[in-house]
């Protein structure tokens, strides 16, 4: 390639700017020699765009949600190096042929490597071309496979059936992370919590051994524990009452159920759980007694009592106990105090369901180094498995990468196909197809930016009812009449992939469509203002007549016959200086007129000028106006509001204004019937017209206003008999 310096950029005129043509290779690999004033876009968002989003994670390496020029020149010199023919870049295809990935750069080959491993996995090794959908489904390509890379093996990974068992145990205790096959793996991360609990759980069961007699019963020391464990407050409560009951026999009566706790039961249907017996002592309270473990026992507590006495007194204090004492309590306490003092330094570890048997066995077995060494060996193909990833970036640049340069150093999509990616659909209503849409998230604050771009922007709530999905747009309108669009229209988007949108009007953001449209709207607001004005008053009369009426069907229904005539209001008479104020001003009016009219008919030949400098005089600030902001309505504000950095001023002429907005129109060929028996029957008014220029002209030329612009036999002087202007002449007397 020849130097970025030396290489020669061709530019095309759009929208009113010079923009590069990026129609070769050779454009394209020399951007970085571009000045970026020259660039149309200077950052754009990676969401809102009819861009494959996946593609534009990859050109966004910093993964802020914004594209800028270094990520884009990062992008074309990747794909530099990867692709051996350039111009693959340009057909837009979603599949690589292997020949076209260089074998001059590590990177082509790195990715030509992982292409035919992918399609190994496949069962395709003998393919030469693989296709974005290969490439995409990555629990697919590892289905087959063991190890893939990922640092996560799952059960089946292992040949070994004891590691195979260890797998299945740490994914049992410590949950699973998923492997690239999609299955449930085991990672580095859990093989080590597991091992370490594994370990301090068996040393923990290893003091039991060391400390002396601490399982003094073997298995069952656990549930003798356990039983004692579940009545050793309630047998403590009755041991220290009978020691009080023995320092003060008269305590005896105050130390059992108080007479108010026995009146509770009165009436009441009990249980063995009821809580208010369980809160009594286990036995009757007397000096010196020992607790019986039979019939005399509370009965809230009988069945515990009774588990005690089978799990714990008879096996440490011989069977066939009837009762204990207070010095046997303590004997039963003592014995299991080491079992007691070691079951408090129990860990907190889950591995301890897998019990103590197992967690030995595992503790002593070399299972931690095994399991080490498959993840390890796993892990080894990291870099050989992770081109998939660079595999399908290939793909994804060949398909893409042209498409978003075209719609960012330059917009040659926008202004020749008008399918850029920032267009999100087509927008119907009215009589039209709005083809410049996008989409919009907060509806104030993008008008407050996009109103500047000049351009009538209509925003629309789109709902699909099969989903109730919503979303908001904005639809610029560039051509035809604007009178009958209005917030609370109805129209139907279109997006991108065909599906409808039923469509509202929520705002509209006015500007001039055409400088023919501005001639019109001065009239246009006259006769809306003109409507409303009589509408108004319409309206004001109807109620006041109205209100009349009701008034007068009152007074008429009345039932107060009493009521003498005289009292009944007269009709208010005109007042005659009212009559003569309405004189004076009908006739100051019609004065007006008279002179407008005279001033007209006093121009002679020069009234047709006369007329079309009335004309100007009133569509012209309109026609003005409207000029001026076509000349600068451009898309910069419009999508610098959905958070691009436009670096032109792209404009959006009349031209190209009425290809961006399409106007009904019957199909070529198309036959009209226009018989309308419905069709309002006109009058001549073209006759009319005629006739009143007509007389408006014979009225010019009777004036004798044009008779020096006429030959002599066509003067009005010489044609019309004027009346003598003095009196008249004496007769001539004769000689």
């Amino acid at each position: 390639m020849p130097n970025d310096e030396a290489y020669r950029f061709r530019f095309f005129r759009a929208g009113g700017v010079d923009q590069v043509d990026l129609s070769d290779e050779g454009a394209i690999f020399h951007l970085g020699a571009l000045d970026l004033k020259l660039w149309i876009a200077l950052a754009c968002p990676t969401h809102g765009l009819e861009l494959d989003a996946r593609t534009l994670e990859f050109i966004d390496t910093d993964h802020d949600g914004r594209i800028r020029p270094p990520e884009v020149l990062a992008a074309v010199a990747w794909a530099r190096e990867v692709f051996a023919n350039v111009r693959d870049l340009f057909d837009g295809k979603d599949e690589l042929p292997l020949a076209s990935i260089s074998k001059k750069t590590e990177t082509g080959r790195a990715i030509r490597d992982g292409a035919r491993r992918i399609l190994s996995n496949l069962g395709r090794p003998d393919a030469d071309t693989i296709r974005l959908e290969d490439v995409t489904n990555t629990e697919r390509i590892f289905e087959q496979t063991t190890l893939n890379g990922d640092g996560v093996v799952p059960v089946d990974a292992a040949g070994d059936p004891s590691i195979q068992r260890v797998l299945a145990d740490i994914l049992a205790v410590t949950g699973s992370v998923r492997d690239r096959s999609g299955k449930p793996g085991v990672d580095q991360a859990k093989a080590d919590v597991f091992f370490d609990e594994i370990a301090a759980y068996a040393a923990w069961l290893d003091k039991s051994d060391a400390a002396g007699p601490v399982c003094i019963l073997g298995e069952a020391t656990g549930a003798a524990f356990d039983a004692l464990t579940q009545v050793r407050a309630k047998v403590d409560d009755y041991f220290m009452r009978a020691r009080l009951s023995a320092f003060d026999g008269k305590l005896s009566p105050a130390l059992g159920a108080s007479a108010e706790e026995i009146g509770l039961l009165a009436g009441a249907d009990l249980t063995l759980t009821d809580d208010r017996v369980a809160r009594w002592p286990l036995a009757q309270i007397a000096p010196g007694v020992p607790l019986a473990l039979g019939e005399s026992v509370n009965p809230a507590w009988s069945a515990r009592i009774e588990a005690f006495a089978r799990a714990t007194v008879d096996p440490l204090l011989g069977p066939g106990r009837a009762a204990l004492t207070d010095a046997d309590w303590s004997l039963l306490q003592s014995r299991l105090a080491p079992y007691a003092a070691w079951m408090a330094s129990k860990p907190g570890l889950v591995v301890g369901a897998l019990g103590a048997e197992r967690v030995r066995e595992l503790a002593k077995s070399d299972a931690r180094q095994a399991v080490t060494l498959l993840i390890a060996k796993d892990a080894a193909l990291e870099a050989e498995c992770n081109q998939i990833e660079a595999v399908e970036k290939a793909i994804r640049f060949r398909r893409d990468l042209v498409h978003f340069l075209r719609n960012f150093v330059n917009f040659a999509d926008f202004y020749g196909k008008r399918s850029a990616i920032f267009q999100t659909g087509t927008l119907f209503i009215d009589g039209r197809s709005c083809d410049l849409c996008l989409p919009v998230h907060d509806v104030a604050k993008h008008a407050a930016l996009a109103g500047l771009a000049k351009a009538y922007l209509v925003y629309c709530e789109c709902v699909r009812r099969k989903d109730a999905e919503k979303r908001a747009i904005v639809a610029a309108v560039t051509a035809g009449g604007v009178d009958n669009l209005m917030v609370g229209r109805n129209g139907v988007f279109y997006d991108r992939s065909g599906d409808d949108w039923d469509a509202t009007v929520t705002k509209i953001v006015e500007n001039p469509t055409s400088v023919r449209s501005a001639f019109w709207s001065p009239y246009k607001r006259v006769v809306r203002a003109i409507e409303q004005h009589v509408t108004k008053r319409a309206s004001a009369a109807d109620s006041e007549a109205g209100q009349g009426l009701e008034e007068h069907a009152t007074a008429a229904t009345s039932t107060d016959t009493e009521k003498p005539a005289a009292s009944v209001a007269a009709p208010k008479k005109i007042d005659v200086g009212t009559v003569a104020a309405i004189g004076v001003a009908v006739g100051g009016i019609a004065a007006f007129f008279s002179s407008i009219v005279a001033t007209f008919l006093g121009l002679g030949i020069w009234m047709p000028l006369g007329a079309l400098a009335l004309v100007l005089a009133i569509s012209g600030p309109s026609m003005l106006i409207a000029w001026l902001k076509l000349s600068q309505r451009n898309i910069g504000p419009i999508l610098d509001a959905n958070g691009w950095a436009v670096n032109a001023f792209a404009r959006i002429n009349v031209p190209f204004g009425g290809a961006l907005t399409t106007l009904a129109e019957l199909p070529k060929g198309a036959r009209r019937i226009l018989d309308d028996p419905f069709a309002v029957k006109r009058r001549p008014y073209e006759a009319y017209g005629a006739a009143l220029v007509l007389v408006v002209l014979m009225a010019v030329w009777a004036t004798g206003k044009v008779d020096e612009f006429l030959p002599e036999k066509a003067r009005a002087a010489t044609l019309l008999p004027r009346a003598p202007s003095g009196p008249p002449a004496p007769p001539a007397k004769s000689p």
